[in-house]
């Protein structure tokens, strides 16, 4: 992961709806166009918030954390059956070439991508691109380095649209939408 993770004992504070003003149900949903007999990704799915929503559009949702800790706290709350947990990096996942049809990171893309430093590889954006299948989605929502930091990590913890939209095409993925949003980014990319 990138800079850090989110702290277990705060887990609780993801579960409140408050988190909807960055990114909605019906937003997500949208971006991503999930289908019945879809196979997803939610990188970082901590204690499912997103993945709850998302869980009864799709055949399989993957709630991908690195923290065993998140998976049990979310087990706890109760999970859709459409879920599969997966305790793993994203930059290290247990699924063959193109197996997802789809992926999204709600406010963790700055926790597992890395600043491009001399073009260099990003390993989790590339092993995205190769679990994706061609023509699937990436969804990605997360604080903007350019917002007041008021909310989320710090500032410099974050990316712009600029630097996650070019780290996005370096790893071979083809940029849909991208926004700027006051506080946050929303990119979708097809790989």
């Amino acid at each position: 992961m990138g800079f850090h993770t989110f702290p277990t004992e705060r887990a609780a504070s993801l579960e409140d709806p408050g988190r909807y003003r960055y990114c909605s149900r019906e937003e997500l949903l949208a971006m991503l166009e999930p289908s019945a007999d879809g196979v997803v990704a939610d990188l970082g799915s901590g204690t499912g918030f997103y993945a709850d929503d998302v869980a009864p559009f799709v055949d399989t949702l993957y709630a991908v954390d690195v923290q065993p800790a998140m998976h049990d706290y979310y087990r706890e709350k109760g999970v859709p059956d459409a879920v599969e947990f997966v305790t793993a990096e994203v930059s290290s996942l247990p699924f063959d070439d193109g197996h997802l049809d789809g992926a999204y990171s709600t406010m963790t893309h700055h926790e597992y991508a890395s600043p491009a430093a001399d073009g260099a590889d990003d390993g989790a954006l590339a092993e995205l691109a190769r679990v994706i299948r061609p023509g699937g989605r990436l969804v990605t929502v997360d604080w903007s380095a350019d917002g007041e930091g008021d909310d989320g990590p710090p500032v410099e913890e974050r990316f712009s649209l600029a630097d996650a939209t070019a780290g996005l095409e370096a790893a071979g993925f083809e940029i849909e939408r991208a926004r700027e949003r006051p506080e946050t980014i929303a990119i979708v990319a097809t790989r």
